[in-house]
Protein backbone atom coordinates (compact mmCIF):
# COMPACT_ATOMS: atom_id res chain seq x y z
CA UNK A 1 0.00 0.00 0.00
CA UNK A 2 1.73 3.27 -0.50
CA UNK A 3 1.87 6.56 1.33
CA UNK A 4 -0.49 8.49 -1.23
CA UNK A 5 -2.85 5.46 -0.37
CA UNK A 6 -2.89 5.70 3.39
CA UNK A 7 -2.86 9.29 2.91
CA UNK A 8 -6.33 9.00 0.91
CA UNK A 9 -7.64 6.52 2.95
CA UNK A 10 -7.61 4.31 0.19
CA UNK A 11 -8.11 0.59 0.74
CA UNK A 12 -8.73 1.35 5.10
CA UNK A 13 -12.15 2.90 4.62
CA UNK A 14 -15.42 0.94 4.34
CA UNK A 15 -15.72 3.11 0.97
CA UNK A 16 -12.63 1.39 -0.10
CA UNK A 17 -13.74 -1.96 -0.07
CA UNK A 18 -12.19 -3.28 3.26
CA UNK A 19 -14.15 -4.40 5.96
CA UNK A 20 -11.44 -4.62 8.36
CA UNK A 21 -8.99 -2.29 9.98
CA UNK A 22 -5.26 -3.14 9.26
CA UNK A 23 -3.38 -4.65 11.87
CA UNK A 24 -0.62 -2.96 14.61
CA UNK A 25 1.89 -3.99 13.00
CA UNK A 26 1.09 -2.80 9.49
CA UNK A 27 0.16 0.13 10.73
CA UNK A 28 3.60 0.73 12.29
CA UNK A 29 5.21 -0.84 8.71
CA UNK A 30 3.59 1.47 6.75
CA UNK A 31 4.43 4.96 8.86
CA UNK A 32 7.92 3.82 9.51
CA UNK A 33 9.13 2.94 5.28
CA UNK A 34 7.81 6.52 4.63
CA UNK A 35 10.03 7.48 7.21
CA UNK A 36 13.30 5.28 6.55
CA UNK A 37 13.25 6.76 3.36
CA UNK A 38 13.16 10.33 4.81
CA UNK A 39 16.68 9.38 6.22
CA UNK A 40 17.67 8.30 3.19
CA UNK A 41 16.97 11.34 1.48
CA UNK A 42 18.51 13.77 3.80
CA UNK A 43 22.33 13.34 4.26
CA UNK A 44 22.56 16.49 5.26
CA UNK A 45 20.65 15.42 8.89
CA UNK A 46 22.98 12.80 9.48
CA UNK A 47 26.09 14.76 8.80
CA UNK A 48 26.15 17.17 11.60
CA UNK A 49 25.17 14.33 13.80
CA UNK A 50 28.07 12.88 13.57
CA UNK A 51 30.49 16.05 12.83
CA UNK A 52 29.77 16.52 17.30
CA UNK A 53 30.73 13.51 18.63
CA UNK A 54 33.53 13.05 16.75
CA UNK A 55 34.96 16.69 17.26
CA UNK A 56 34.43 16.22 21.55
CA UNK A 57 35.88 12.57 21.29
CA UNK A 58 39.34 14.02 19.46
CA UNK A 59 39.15 16.85 21.14
CA UNK A 60 39.06 15.34 24.72
CA UNK A 61 41.09 12.11 24.43
CA UNK A 62 44.18 15.14 22.85
CA UNK A 63 43.38 17.55 25.87
CA UNK A 64 42.61 15.35 29.06
CA UNK A 65 44.35 11.80 27.91
CA UNK A 66 47.59 11.86 29.50
CA UNK A 67 46.43 13.61 32.55
CA UNK A 68 43.25 11.30 33.42
CA UNK A 69 45.46 8.73 32.34
CA UNK A 70 48.07 9.45 35.35
CA UNK A 71 45.58 10.59 37.56
CA UNK A 72 42.93 8.11 37.96
CA UNK A 73 42.61 5.66 40.63
CA UNK A 74 44.12 2.34 40.36
CA UNK A 75 41.36 -0.22 39.80
CA UNK A 76 39.04 3.04 38.02
CA UNK A 77 39.96 1.05 34.93
CA UNK A 78 40.26 4.88 33.50
CA UNK A 79 44.12 4.58 33.36
CA UNK A 80 44.40 1.99 31.28
CA UNK A 81 42.60 3.51 27.90
CA UNK A 82 41.39 7.35 28.18
CA UNK A 83 39.59 7.04 24.54
CA UNK A 84 37.61 4.09 25.89
CA UNK A 85 36.46 6.40 28.80
CA UNK A 86 35.31 8.92 25.95
CA UNK A 87 33.53 6.34 23.64
CA UNK A 88 30.37 6.27 25.61
CA UNK A 89 30.44 9.99 25.70
CA UNK A 90 30.88 10.37 22.03
CA UNK A 91 28.46 7.72 21.24
CA UNK A 92 25.41 9.47 23.57
CA UNK A 93 26.15 12.74 21.59
CA UNK A 94 25.54 10.80 18.34
CA UNK A 95 21.89 9.46 19.33
CA UNK A 96 20.50 11.59 21.89
CA UNK A 97 17.82 14.05 19.95
CA UNK A 98 17.83 11.79 16.68
CA UNK A 99 14.29 11.97 15.15
CA UNK A 100 11.87 12.12 12.76
CA UNK A 101 10.41 14.95 14.61
CA UNK A 102 11.06 17.06 11.84
CA UNK A 103 9.27 15.28 9.42
CA UNK A 104 6.05 15.18 11.95
CA UNK A 105 6.41 18.91 12.04
CA UNK A 106 6.32 18.97 8.56
CA UNK A 107 3.60 16.93 8.31
CA UNK A 108 1.26 18.87 10.57
CA UNK A 109 2.08 21.83 8.56
CA UNK A 110 1.14 20.44 5.01
CA UNK A 111 -2.09 18.90 6.56
CA UNK A 112 -0.19 15.09 5.72
CA UNK A 113 -1.19 14.75 9.26
CA UNK A 114 -4.80 15.62 9.50
CA UNK A 115 -5.76 13.50 6.31
CA UNK A 116 -3.72 10.40 7.90
CA UNK A 117 -6.20 11.10 10.85
CA UNK A 118 -9.33 10.67 8.97
CA UNK A 119 -7.96 7.11 8.03
CA UNK A 120 -8.65 4.36 10.89
CA UNK A 121 -5.02 4.08 11.28
CA UNK A 122 -4.26 3.08 14.81
CA UNK A 123 -3.48 6.71 16.44
CA UNK A 124 -0.12 5.37 18.79
CA UNK A 125 0.81 4.01 15.37
CA UNK A 126 1.92 7.66 14.38
CA UNK A 127 4.87 7.85 16.58
CA UNK A 128 5.47 4.27 17.17
CA UNK A 129 6.63 3.71 13.23
CA UNK A 130 8.65 7.17 13.24
CA UNK A 131 10.38 5.79 16.01
CA UNK A 132 11.27 2.88 13.96
CA UNK A 133 13.34 4.98 12.03
CA UNK A 134 14.79 6.75 14.58
CA UNK A 135 15.89 3.23 15.49
CA UNK A 136 18.02 2.75 12.35
CA UNK A 137 19.08 6.07 12.34
CA UNK A 138 20.26 5.80 15.93
CA UNK A 139 21.86 2.42 14.68
CA UNK A 140 23.79 3.79 12.25
CA UNK A 141 25.24 6.50 14.18
CA UNK A 142 26.37 4.36 16.61
CA UNK A 143 28.13 1.89 14.20
CA UNK A 144 29.78 4.77 13.03
CA UNK A 145 31.33 5.99 16.53
CA UNK A 146 32.03 2.67 17.68
CA UNK A 147 34.37 2.33 14.09
CA UNK A 148 35.79 5.36 14.87
CA UNK A 149 36.42 3.83 18.29
CA UNK A 150 37.85 0.71 17.17
CA UNK A 151 39.80 2.45 14.60
CA UNK A 152 41.40 4.16 17.90
CA UNK A 153 42.47 0.82 19.60
CA UNK A 154 39.43 0.73 21.37
CA UNK A 155 38.19 -2.62 22.29
CA UNK A 156 35.38 -4.41 24.47
CA UNK A 157 36.56 -6.78 27.67
CA UNK A 158 33.03 -8.07 27.14
CA UNK A 159 33.89 -8.82 23.64
CA UNK A 160 31.33 -9.23 20.58
CA UNK A 161 28.54 -9.55 22.64
CA UNK A 162 29.78 -6.81 24.88
CA UNK A 163 29.60 -4.79 21.66
CA UNK A 164 26.28 -5.47 21.43
CA UNK A 165 25.06 -4.64 24.15
CA UNK A 166 26.78 -0.99 24.17
CA UNK A 167 24.82 -0.47 20.29
CA UNK A 168 21.44 -2.00 22.52
CA UNK A 169 21.53 0.37 25.53
CA UNK A 170 22.45 3.42 22.89
CA UNK A 171 20.16 2.84 21.02
CA UNK A 172 17.46 2.36 23.54
CA UNK A 173 18.65 5.80 25.17
CA UNK A 174 17.96 7.53 21.67
CA UNK A 175 14.57 6.46 21.57
CA UNK A 176 13.60 6.52 24.96
CA UNK A 177 15.06 10.58 24.73
CA UNK A 178 13.22 10.75 21.04
CA UNK A 179 9.89 11.82 23.20
CA UNK A 180 11.04 15.32 24.03
CA UNK A 181 12.09 16.15 20.46
CA UNK A 182 8.22 14.78 19.60
CA UNK A 183 5.97 16.50 22.34
CA UNK A 184 7.63 19.82 21.05
CA UNK A 185 6.46 18.72 17.00
CA UNK A 186 3.24 18.08 18.54
CA UNK A 187 2.65 21.06 20.96
CA UNK A 188 4.19 23.98 18.69
CA UNK A 189 4.28 22.56 15.10
CA UNK A 190 7.15 25.03 14.94
CA UNK A 191 10.62 23.38 13.09
CA UNK A 192 12.82 26.06 14.72
CA UNK A 193 11.33 24.81 18.27
CA UNK A 194 11.90 21.04 17.48
CA UNK A 195 15.56 21.76 16.16
CA UNK A 196 16.21 23.71 19.92
CA UNK A 197 15.08 20.92 22.02
CA UNK A 198 18.67 19.35 21.48
CA UNK A 199 19.75 22.05 23.74
CA UNK A 200 17.67 20.45 26.64
CA UNK A 201 20.04 17.66 27.03
CA UNK A 202 23.44 20.06 27.03
CA UNK A 203 22.72 20.13 31.04
CA UNK A 204 22.24 16.53 31.49
CA UNK A 205 25.05 15.97 29.53
CA UNK A 206 28.00 17.93 31.07
CA UNK A 207 26.58 17.27 34.71
CA UNK A 208 28.17 14.46 34.54
CA UNK A 209 31.62 11.90 34.77
CA UNK A 210 32.21 12.87 31.16
CA UNK A 211 35.46 14.38 31.18
CA UNK A 212 36.56 12.66 34.60
CA UNK A 213 35.75 9.65 36.59
CA UNK A 214 33.27 10.12 39.48
CA UNK A 215 36.13 9.18 41.91
CA UNK A 216 38.08 12.46 40.92
CA UNK A 217 35.39 14.71 41.11
CA UNK A 218 34.16 16.72 44.54
CA UNK A 219 32.09 19.69 45.63
CA UNK A 220 28.34 19.66 43.98
CA UNK A 221 29.47 18.52 40.35
CA UNK A 222 29.64 14.78 41.95
CA UNK A 223 26.74 15.57 43.80
CA UNK A 224 24.44 16.82 41.02
CA UNK A 225 26.27 13.82 38.77
CA UNK A 226 24.78 11.57 41.45
CA UNK A 227 21.22 12.41 40.32
CA UNK A 228 21.50 12.47 36.72
CA UNK A 229 20.39 9.79 35.14
CA UNK A 230 22.76 10.06 31.74
CA UNK A 231 25.78 9.03 34.77
CA UNK A 232 24.23 5.88 35.24
CA UNK A 233 23.84 5.61 31.07
CA UNK A 234 27.98 6.14 30.93
CA UNK A 235 28.99 3.99 33.59
CA UNK A 236 26.73 1.18 32.12
CA UNK A 237 28.40 1.44 28.91
CA UNK A 238 32.41 1.98 30.57
CA UNK A 239 31.05 -1.04 32.55
CA UNK A 240 30.70 -3.04 28.93
CA UNK A 241 34.23 -1.43 27.84
CA UNK A 242 36.76 -2.25 31.45
CA UNK A 243 34.76 -4.08 33.67
CA UNK A 244 33.31 -6.85 31.66
CA UNK A 245 29.88 -8.14 33.02
CA UNK A 246 29.14 -5.77 35.61
CA UNK A 247 24.84 -6.00 35.43
CA UNK A 248 24.78 -3.56 38.59
CA UNK A 249 26.49 -0.83 36.57
CA UNK A 250 24.70 -1.89 33.17
CA UNK A 251 21.43 -2.39 35.77
CA UNK A 252 21.55 1.24 36.56
CA UNK A 253 21.92 2.20 32.86
CA UNK A 254 19.24 -0.31 31.69
CA UNK A 255 17.24 1.48 34.37
CA UNK A 256 17.76 5.42 33.66
CA UNK A 257 16.92 4.54 30.48
CA UNK A 258 13.16 3.12 31.06
CA UNK A 259 12.54 5.80 33.72
CA UNK A 260 13.50 8.61 30.89
CA UNK A 261 11.35 6.36 28.47
CA UNK A 262 8.33 6.05 31.00
CA UNK A 263 8.43 10.15 31.55
CA UNK A 264 8.85 10.96 27.68
CA UNK A 265 6.72 8.83 26.50
CA UNK A 266 3.85 9.73 28.85
CA UNK A 267 4.17 13.59 27.05
CA UNK A 268 4.60 12.48 23.83
CA UNK A 269 1.97 10.08 23.60
CA UNK A 270 -0.58 12.66 26.03
CA UNK A 271 0.04 15.38 23.19
CA UNK A 272 -0.72 13.28 20.51
CA UNK A 273 -3.65 12.76 21.77
CA UNK A 274 -4.05 16.68 22.31
CA UNK A 275 -3.36 17.30 18.65
CA UNK A 276 -5.85 14.59 17.44
CA UNK A 277 -8.50 15.60 19.58
CA UNK A 278 -7.51 19.35 19.03
CA UNK A 279 -6.74 19.07 15.00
Amino acid sequence: MTDAAVARGDGLTPGGGLTHRVSFLTDIATIARRAVRSVVREPEFVVPALMIPVFFFVVNTGALESFVEGQAPEGSGVGLDYRAFQLPVAIIFAVTGISRASVLVIDIQSGYLDRMLVTPIRRSTLLFGLMVADIVMALGLALFVVAMGLAFGVWFETGVLGLLMFLLLAVAWSVAYSGIPYTVALRTGNPAAVNSSFLIFFPFAFLTPSFLPRELMSGWLRTVSAWNPVTYLMEGMRAILFDGWDWSAIGKGAAAIFGLAIVTFYIAFRSLGRRVATG
